[in-house]
């Protein structure tokens, strides 16, 4: 699991090209902010979290816990969303809007293009929509 990277993956790496070309310049894992969101928009307090279907316990189809050693990888990913939700409040509190995008989602480019869209143009708190099809 050491080897298992937590930055510049390649679903962060495509949100990332995606929001460049959207013409939108951020910053990269804050570490001052709750949870080191990998991709805040500062101007307006936007963070965004590329979550991996598997790490963070989606349930889509690549993202179920294995079948062997279940004691072992169900709390372990069980704390990992319990985490996750945390420190989505804790950003929240301080005034920022959280975005969670999921690996899979990362996989349609015009749905991820419209996931960004309307995250950036709206003005709610916390988006963490459910993949339309994995």
């Amino acid at each position: 699991m050491a080897r298992i990277p937590s930055k510049n993956t390649s679903p962060e790496m495509i949100v990332r090209r995606a929001l460049h070309a959207m013409g939108r310049r951020f910053r990269l894992h804050r570490n001052d902010l709750p949870g080191t969101p990998d991709i805040i928009l500062p101007g307006s307090k936007k963070a965004i979290f590329v979550h991996g279907c598997f790490w963070h316990w989606h349930g889509c189809k690549i993202g179920n816990p294995p079948k062997s050693r279940p004691e072992f990888w169900l709390p372990k990913l069980q704390r990992n969303r319990d985490r996750d939700a945390e420190k989505t409040a804790a950003l929240i509190a301080a005034g920022w809007n959280v975005l969670a995008i999921w690996q899979c989602e990362t996989r349609q480019p015009t749905t991820l293009q419209a996931l960004l869209s309307a995250f950036l143009d709206e003005e709610r708190k916390a988006i963490d929509i459910e993949p339309g099809g994995c």
